[in-house]
């Protein structure tokens, strides 16, 4: 009866959910609900606002894309039907599949998809890079779009295509030409998910209703490419319990399914539960990073970063957050080690650093004891521990440290303040990237020298590193690009950017009556079956 009574006010509540096309948001009476603990709160919906996971995820959900990156980070076709590159590599023409629809029920075109790369070029910092060589794009027929560029670039598929934080997601044009830096107030893709904005409760729910209109993909799922298949007709994202212990006695007694960031502490717990698993979502890791603001003092002052940089060996944070050997690692570059562009050059002041040399750096700095003001998230059990390591390791190098706790969504909203820390800014915040927003010098928006220009928070400034970036841009081949890439590394270390902190294997936990996981490197919610 109250599977039942909850079907019938389902269908009582999409039967009057305007804007809609009513067979696109129709579900059986009886259909599944699959209920997901995400690892924050939901409180930017605009995808291309933030960088912010949650931002992404929901992004997944409801939105399309014209490329997707499979589990072997290879780029492949989503939206796109075929595409053709001239013999000078400056003219791409694209034509999308058959059966595109938005949620309202009209027709995706290729007008519809040019405003979106437009908006999404104008804040993402791969989007800006490839805009670069943009010298504009037209629409020759509904289905198809090009893309003619000033010059060759090596990386035009690998930007439509990006993966993660800020995806090139497709709306509607009317919501696209939205200001870039004003947020959209509609919500409407054209992806296998319909948001249900009037069910819809920050720091509560997040509800999406299966599209049955949606046409997948053939090929199987692997990543973000592949059959984007709904075997469920709601999903529901509990955005209110946040304590990991909470979190596992609701995975236990069956009232959540998934949790999609599981507590290091509670990982043995979990993984020795027969009713419950740990499926295999990833095969790259997380990495943490300790993020300078280069805007205000103490490290506005390249010297004194270099003295955190000197303090900030991986170990203590790892072994602190994590716990389990088996989860994480160090790795001293700045890009996914394993990865095209890993490396440990140019890293040795922080490889090969100490409390010790921190100290004399920071005392060569000149630093006049301006206290540093540490972010740390309250609700964020994957990172919740690392600020409390970074404000040790500082007090031990000679810092003052003022250490601020606030929830994640609270800690995304200040970070993108650029007041003065004692006026509600910040000087350090700690985060982690999933590993295909980091492994290039291009995906990587902390790798960047534009200073308040910058896409991503922190600001840092350096005309050398941007020369390095723009030849890396241009770079065609292959060995040219790792040697570009180990120079870019090499002096965003000297000037530094940021501090790589380690990395680290997630966990994700499901009840077994869950099934349908497949690699993703980050949290997608397709294909999934509930028994």
């Amino acid at each position: 009866m109250k599977l039942l009574r909850r079907s019938l006010l389902s269908m009582a509540v999409l039967a009057s959910t305007m804007g809609m096309n009513n067979a696109a948001i129709a579900q059986a009476s009886q259909g599944a609900v699959l209920r997901i603990v995400p690892h924050s709160n939901l409180a930017i919906l605009d995808p291309i606002w933030t960088t912010a996971y949650m931002s992404r995820n929901h992004g997944y959900m409801i939105y399309d894309t014209l490329f997707g990156t499979d589990e072997k980070s290879q780029i492949k076709p989503q939206m796109v039907e075929s595409w053709t590159e001239s013999a000078d590599h400056r003219l791409w023409t694209f034509k999308l599949r058959k059966g595109l629809e938005f949620h309202d029920g009209k027709p995706v075109t290729s007008e519809d998809v040019v405003a979106s790369l437009q908006r999404w070029g104008k804040r993402d910092a791969m989007g800006s890079a490839l805009m670069q060589f943009v010298q504009r794009m037209d629409t020759p027929a509904p289905d198809t779009f090009r893309i003619f560029l000033g010059e060759a670039c090596g990386f035009v598929l690998e930007a439509l295509g990006k993966p993660s934080s800020n995806v090139p997601f497709i709306m509607p044009k009317r919501i696209a030409e939205t200001d870039a830096f004003k947020q959209i107030e509609e919500h409407i893709g054209s992806g296998p998910y319909i948001f249900k904005k009037d069910e819809f409760k920050p720091g509560d729910k997040a509800v999406y209703l299966k599209n049955t209109k949606y046409v997948p993909r053939n090929e199987p799922p692997s990543g973000t490419a592949g059959g984007k298949k709904v075997f469920v007709d709601r999903v529901e994202w509990n955005l209110a319990l946040r304590d990991p212990q909470a979190q596992v006695n609701a995975l236990q007694k069956g009232e959540v399914d998934i949790i999609e960031q599981l507590s290091f502490d509670h990982y043995e717990t979990v993984k020795n539960d027969p009713k419950l698993q740990i499926p295999k979502v990833g095969n790259l890791g997380l990495q943490y990073m300790a993020r300078f603001n280069h805007l205000h003092k103490p490290f506005d002052n390249p010297k004194v970063r270099q003295a955190a940089l000197a303090a900030f060996a991986q170990e203590p944070f790892l072994r602190a957050q994590v716990g389990v050997k088996e989860l994480y690692k160090t790795c001293p570059g700045m890009f996914i080690c394993g990865t095209p562009f890993g490396s440990a050059v140019g890293s040795e002041i922080q490889s090969k650093g100490s409390i010790k040399k921190a100290q004399e750096l920071l005392k060569a700095s000149g630093y006049d004891g301006t206290p540093v003001v540490l972010m740390k998230p309250t609700d964020l059990a994957a990172i919740a521990k690392l600020p409390d390591v970074a404000a040790q390791l500082l007090r031990q190098a000679g810092f003052k440290v003022d250490l601020q706790a606030m929830d994640w969504q609270t800690l995304v909203g200040r970070r993108a303040k650029k007041d003065a820390p004692d006026k509600g800014g910040w000087n350090l915040l700690i985060t982690g990237w999933q590993a295909h927003d980091v492994w290039s010098p291009i995906a990587n928006p902390t790798i960047d020298g534009r200073g308040e220009k910058s896409g991503w928070f922190g600001w840092a400034k350096d005309d050398k590193l941007m020369e390095l970036r723009d030849q890396f841009l241009r770079a065609t081949d292959e060995p040219g690009k790792k040697k570009l890439a180990d120079a870019i590394q090499t002096r965003a270390f000297e000037i530094g950017t940021h501090a790589p902190l380690g990395e680290v294997d997630v966990p994700l936990a499901a009840g077994k009556n869950v099934t349908g996981f497949f690699v993703t490197n980050g949290h997608i919610y397709w294909n999934l079956k509930k028994n």
